[in-house]
């Protein structure tokens, strides 16, 4: 553990009390912190993982009709008909706090309806295999947003929690061993300052009783 440097002084016993009051509220307001970080991260882990299965699910379902698409049209067909259309600005980002946490919020705008290809050339499953995944591209979103939301607040909960060590087992006992050390210093000298003057009062003492 690091030793602080320190006068023996009053005026210096002070402060470093001071200094020590402030590092153990500030150890609790993080800790508190933790603790409802904690309390949040565990709560989403368990939303996200059924999310997550759902999602899986149904992109298992739509990749399944693709893959019929693709084994009645052929690669490069189906590869043609997903290029064809107008590409569309469909997601807006921004950020909101959570925790003091700058989390992502994902937003969807509204899927145009399947078409632009050629349905000569495609089978008709073609729509229920985009329809499916229109259907299911909000909650993968969803799971995107929640996943980074995780991934933020875990990051946020290893830096609190190597904050939280650093006061608990290095601020917080060092100044308090500086304290110690301070108080130990001052008492010696209270000590000695009561000796002496014992002594001097004693000399007092004898001299005037020698003067009778």
């Amino acid at each position: 553990m690091p030793k602080l440097r320190a006068n023996p002084n009053r005026m210096e016993l002070l402060k470093l009390r001071r200094r020590r009051d402030v590092a153990r509220r500030g150890h609790k307001l993080l800790k508190d912190k933790l603790d409802e970080l904690m309390k949040e991260f565990q709560a989403r882990i368990s939303d996200n993982r059924r999310l997550r299965r759902d999602v899986e699910r149904e992109l298992a379902q739509a990749f399944g009709l693709f893959a019929l698409v693709r084994a009645e049209a052929g690669g490069a067909a189906l590869a043609s008909a997903l290029m064809a259309g107008e590409a569309l600005p469909l997601l807006e980002v921004r950020e909101k706090s959570l925790m003091s946490v700058r989390v992502p919020v994902f937003e969807l705008a509204e899927l145009p309806e399947p078409g632009g290809y050629s349905l000569a050339t495609t089978p008709a499953l073609l729509d229920s295999a985009l329809g499916r995944l229109a259907d299911v591209a909000p909650r993968m979103l969803e799971l995107a947003e929640r996943e980074k939301a995780i991934e933020l607040l875990a990051g946020e909960i290893e830096r609190t929690r190597r904050r939280v060590n650093a006061l608990e087992y290095v601020l917080i006992p060092t100044i308090e061993a500086a304290v110690r050390d301070i108080t130990m210093k001052l008492d010696e000298v209270e000590r000695g300052n009561l000796t002496r003057l014992m002594k001097v009062k004693d000399m007092i003492a004898q001299q005037e009783a020698e003067g009778r």
